[in-house]
């Protein structure tokens, strides 16, 4: 490769990130910016991972590593196609690869969904996590609780329901999500499935977890513990999901124990609407039936279950970037091996996408690396026909945010944040305590 390659990669979550470490092992004369909207690098595994799940935030430890190499720059509090249009950055890169992930609700479409009390999952997920951009304080009102899923999400949200808030206290939850949490007065949790135990989409892992806690006992309802010929030919293919359903068939042959909350499991059960007048007083729901092949179909029996709100935990959705080709219905960008495609299915020379923006938000963590593969594959099979940057100084970037008053954030503010949390943390016997304020955030990043 005669030439160096500039390239910027806007999401710093594990997507842009392996992307970013795949570039510059490939291609060591390359030098990359990740830009990312939040003051802080890591993405979902910092705003989206359960704050219980310790070992799923030990990948921050591998990502560090990686941002660490100086040929890679993070440029944090850009929201790209805000606060500097695409066609901006384009004169200081050879290539820009979006990977802004997803952190939209996926709709459900029935009736009573916009109740006061009905709530989108990842909302929920933002908000304990302690994401800056959400308001600090969540209804948490509700006695009886209905969540609506069947993967890892759902698992999480019911879970961080059920669970008493000073269990959480170990974790690394802001002030106030435990404080809300405390004054929750919920007994009982319910988790629906429209599918049957053969088609879930949790991890053995995540299943277990639900059952740790001391304070809560897990209830499997028998009725819509079925199988079809469809149910066991994936149990059988598929040692993750035997490990589910044994789980599950454990559960509900046990005996009940005596413990102050209750969470429980109903399968094929699918919601047709939320109850209420203003605001949400019950979930109605249709008892499917499997009918084979691991499809369902509704019975026409229905029932409604008190509760006084509801969590869709359905999927999640990408957010249109302004100025980029944008697919609604899956909420990707159009591409092919990663290289985006404009409306009329011609590619987009210099623009490449990877992760959840790419392939819709599927998959675990070792997915988004084989994902971040192939487009990197693509980009350096494209590099001489890409358009050279005009301003290759890699400070010529940073000038012009200052110029367009862009308040960005760095590696080494980041640092200083992590140590600041770190030392909140430390005198409770917690690993951190986050901060939530985005301007709390850049103040410390930046030394103020």
């Amino acid at each position: 490769m005669d030439r160096s390659l500039r390239v910027a990669v806007v999401g710093a979550g594990p997507a842009g990130i392996y992307a970013a470490d795949i570039l510059t092992k490939a291609a060591p004369a390359a030098t990359v910016d990740i830009i990312d909207r939040l003051p802080t690098p890591y993405g979902l595994i910092r705003y989206g991972v359960a704050p219980d799940h310790p070992r799923i935030k030990e990948i921050i430890t591998a990502l560090h590593h990686v941002l660490e190499d100086p040929r890679i720059r993070f440029i944090g509090n850009v929201d790209y196609g805000v606060d500097v249009k695409p066609e901006e950055l384009t004169p200081f890169y050879d290539a820009v690869v979006v990977a802004t992930g997803a952190d939209k609700d996926r709709e459900l479409d029935i009736p009573g969904i916009d109740l006061p009390g009905s709530h989108g999952a990842a909302d929920f997920v933002s908000w304990y996590d302690g994401h800056p951009d959400v308001p600090r304080e969540w209804p948490l009102t509700a006695s009886k609780v209905a969540v609506i899923g069947a993967g890892n999400v759902a698992v999480d949200v019911a879970r961080i329901l059920a669970k008493t808030a000073d269990e959480l206290l170990e974790t690394e939850i802001p002030d106030n999500v435990h404080r809300g949490l405390l004054a929750s007065p919920v007994t009982d949790v319910h988790l629906f499935s429209r599918r049957g135990p053969g088609q879930v989409k949790f991890t053995p892992m995540e299943l277990r977890e639900l059952d740790e806690s001391p304070n809560v006992e897990v209830v499997v309802h028998p009725e819509g513990m079925e199988f079809d010929e469809g149910s066991l030919a994936a149990i059988r293919a598929r040692r993750s999901l035997k490990m589910c359903v044994d789980t599950l068939q454990n559960w509900c042959a046990r005996d009940p124990r005596d413990r102050p909350r209750r969470l429980h499991l109903h399968f094929l059960q699918a919601p047709v609407a939320v109850l209420g007048s203003s605001r949400t007083e019950g979930l109605r729901t249709e008892t499917q039936e499997l009918t084979g092949d691991g499809s369902v179909r509704g019975t026409g029996v229905f029932t409604d279950w008190e509760v006084q709100a509801v969590y869709r935990a359905i999927g999640y959705l990408s957010r249109p970037i302004a100025d980029l080709p944008f697919d609604p219905v899956t909420g990707t960008i159009p591409h092919e091996a990663g290289r985006v495609l404009d409306l009329d299915g011609e590619r987009v020379p210099g623009l490449y996408a990877t992760g959840w923006i790419k392939r819709g938000p599927v998959g675990l963590i070792g997915h988004t690396k084989k994902d971040a593969n192939e487009t990197i594959t693509s980009l350096l099979a494209d590099v001489d026909t890409l358009p050279a940057a005009i301003h290759r100084d890699p400070a010529d970037v940073l000038t012009y945010l200052d110029r367009r008053g862009v308040g960005y954030t760095t590696w080494d503010g980041w640092k200083r944040l992590d140590d600041h949390e770190v030392g909140l943390g430390r005198p409770h016997g917690r690993k951190r305590v986050k901060v939530v304020p985005r301007q709390d955030m850049i103040d410390i990043s930046r030394g103020i």
